[in-house]
């Protein structure tokens, strides 16, 4: 028998045995010493006694969530539940002791579960199917070793909780709306620019009624950028203003043939 700090508890309620037998038959199967209770008779001082003491040595805890548990206001597992709640205080936050398990389709959003539960990854394993990668997670967390004598590591396992977008800062939000807006304008720009070139060009060829006037030397096009000015309530942008007419002057600068003056 394994060492008291090496056993997975598991709890269930009554309607999950099935699943709850298949798991545990499953890590067993991978090494790991599993404790819980598959009699049909709960009760009594003794068998309570017992239950709290492995609540209390076991090295990790998974309670078994399903529409069972949500539709049982009450229930043996529900004290097993609190217990292992109460005990995640005395654990270290580095050190993995509840491991959630969903064999169906309830939702983690909505489980009636203790608020611990809600804090760690958890696992779906419909009807108590379980895979490899599971049984080898448990086995790392254990601190176990694969069954060549490697050092077992942890498997990825897909985690059930919604992601969280991480904020972005408000000014970048804002710079990034305005290159947007600026680069928009910068191609809308240079569009009209061909537009008027070759407008220019038909014309000097009408004026000039040859086909060569098309290629002689068009007069100097150039195209001045007056500084934006801040129209923000507080008047505190403008460090902002005058970056987008810098970077507006740049990008003029780049089309062939077109002068633009400096700032100055």
């Amino acid at each position: 028998m394994a060492e008291p700090s090496k056993a997975v508890f598991l709890s269930y309620a009554s309607q999950d045995a099935a699943a709850a037998a298949r798991i545990g038959a499953a890590l067993r199967a991978a090494g790991i010493e599993v404790w819980f209770d598959q009699t049909e008779l709960r009760g009594g001082d003794a068998w309570d006694q017992r239950i709290r003491g492995q609540l209390r040595d076991c090295a990790l805890f998974i309670p078994i969530i399903s529409e069972h548990t949500q539709a049982r206001a009450e229930g043996y597992f529900r004290l097993e539940w609190d217990l292992a709640d109460q005990r995640t205080h005395m654990v270290s936050r580095n050190k993995a002791f509840i491991v959630p398990v969903c064999v169906d389709g309830t939702s983690d959003k909505e489980a009636d579960v203790p608020e611990s539960f809600f804090k760690v990854q958890w696992t779906r394993l419909p009807a108590g199917d379980v895979p490899t990668a599971f049984s080898d997670r448990i086995a790392a967390l254990l601190g176990n070793t694969a069954p060549d004598g490697r050092p077992a590591t942890p498997a990825p396992i897909r985690s059930t909780m919604p992601a969280v977008a991480k904020p972005r800062s408000h000014r970048r939000i804002a710079v990034a709306v305005a290159a947007t807006v600026l680069w928009g304008a910068v191609g809308a720009l240079i569009v009209a620019l061909i537009g008027w070139q070759a407008w220019r060009g038909m014309t000097s060829q009408r004026a000039t009624g040859t086909s060569q006037a098309a290629t002689l030397a068009v007069p100097e096009k150039s195209i001045a950028v007056l500084p934006f000015v801040d129209m923000s309530e507080k008047h505190d942008q403008e460090y902002f203003s005058d970056g987008l007419t810098e970077e507006l002057l740049d990008m003029l600068s780049q089309v062939p043939d077109l002068r633009v003056p400096a700032r100055t």
